[in-house]
């Protein structure tokens, strides 16, 4: 049943969010069909002869079935929308066979440590989730400029700003929730790397650790109009024996965009454990 709390919390944090978002407005620079309904199959639009990334953007959604079949039959009794979240938001390593996950000792104790211990995801307590469940509950909004990728996340984690402008990652940087990152174009790709992290974030709802050392990595390719091919890899040397990962798909959400959300909760009573 501790696997099911972790669902509920997180879609839970993730409805909250989503009540938000309501605004209709006819974007007239998005391609359309003859019946005036956004072509997402369109080719790609570019600026400064690469591919632009603006937009409000969705994660494709794991379907409930993958959800029963890998949680249980049990699932359906707390009745979330897992509409909501995706399969990588509850554990990053869902596609990867148990005996196979890279972690050391130290972060195996830190998990069933979290677990145990009954606490729930960071976002019960409104601190933000992070990278990656920024990219992977709800939706989030890539607005593009010569020199920089501005990221607003729709379940009300700090934007993001990567920079595109040459600069290298920090030495020093102060430790964030969404670290420090830079971006550069292999061809059509962009290529982001980020570091700096604070350590009290988790890597997904199972608890999974993250350390200052970690180091993330996202490959996107906007193939068409409406969608992102989007790869993540994650090098952490203190709690994982390699660098793992996985892919999604990006949609565009035409039409819409991020609002503001802001978690109303952050009392002391309702701050994590130390």
């Amino acid at each position: 049943m501790r696997t099911l709390s972790i669902v509920a919390a997180l879609v839970t944090a993730a409805l909250v969010c989503i009540e938000a978002q309501s605004l209709n407005y006819r974007d007239p620079s998005i391609p359309r069909t003859s019946d005036g309904r956004p072509n997402l199959s369109a080719p790609a639009p570019r600026l400064n002869g690469k591919p632009d990334l603006s937009g409000v953007w969705q994660a494709e959604r794991t379907p409930v079935s993958e959800f029963v079949r890998v949680l249980g039959p049990g699932l359906p009794e707390i009745q979330p929308d897992l509409n909501d979240i995706t399969k990588h938001v509850l554990n990053v390593f869902w596609d990867v066979p148990p005996g196979e996950w890279p972690l050391r000792p130290d972060a195996s104790a830190l998990t069933d440590q979290r677990q145990k211990s009954g606490r729930d995801f960071p976002t019960a307590y409104c601190q933000p989730s992070s990278l990656p469940a920024a990219l992977l509950i709800t939706e989030f909004k890539m607005v593009q400029a010569p020199r920089q990728i501005v990221v607003l996340p729709g379940n009300g984690d700090p934007p993001r700003q990567i920079y595109t402008d040459g600069r290298s990652l920090p030495k020093d940087a102060e430790p964030s929730w969404m670290g420090s990152s830079v971006g550069r174009w292999q061809g059509e790709t962009l290529v982001v790397d980020t570091s700096g992290f604070k350590e009290s974030a988790w890597l997904d709802g199972f608890g999974h650790p993250r350390s200052d050392a970690m180091h993330i990595t996202e490959r996107y390719r906007r193939r068409d109009f409406g969608h992102i091919d989007l790869e993540l890899t994650f090098d952490d040397p203190k709690y994982y024996t390699r660098p793992f990962g996985f892919k999604t798909t990006l949609t565009l959400l035409p039409d819409t965009d991020v609002l503001e959300y802001v978690c109303t909760e952050n009392q002391r009573a309702n701050r994590p454990p130390q």
